[in-house]
């Protein structure tokens, strides 16, 4: 099984950027959907995006279209999930999540492995 370690968080001015990672150790994402979702304080663990390994399918959220990018690479065997335009309402842990799947899945409730979360905070 896939696991999964998260990096690229930090503490952001609203209107800058970040990029996260999200490395598969010991395998690849070959046949795996993977998802970014995020959690704030006292609020539900919600989607981000999700993309299919080989970059055949992708989705994100309302909230974050046209700011944030996901992409794979698998020859790096790592996930990106580039984010610009920050806002504050975007603070959260960001985790990222992966799951052997022929569709793309985009609820949190389907993904089986996770990584331990990043921080990312914006600052108004």
């Amino acid at each position: 099984q896939v696991q999964l370690v998260e990096s690229g968080g930090g503490v952001v001015q609203a209107g800058g950027s970040l990029r996260l990672s999200c490395a598969a150790s010991e395998r690849s994402f070959t046949s795996y959907s993977v998802g970014w979702f995020r959690q704030a304080p006292g609020k539900e663990r919600e989607f981000v995006a999700a993309i299919r390994w080989n970059n055949s399918n992708r989705d994100d959220a309302d909230s974050v279209k046209g700011r944030f990018t996901i992409s794979v690479d698998n020859a790096k065997n790592t996930v990106y999930l580039q984010m610009i335009s920050l806002k504050p309402e975007d603070t959260a842990v960001y985790y990222c999540a992966a799951r052997y799947s022929p569709i793309l899945l985009t609820r949190w409730r389907e993904y089986a492995t996770w990584g331990q979360g990043t921080q990312v905070t914006v600052s108004s």
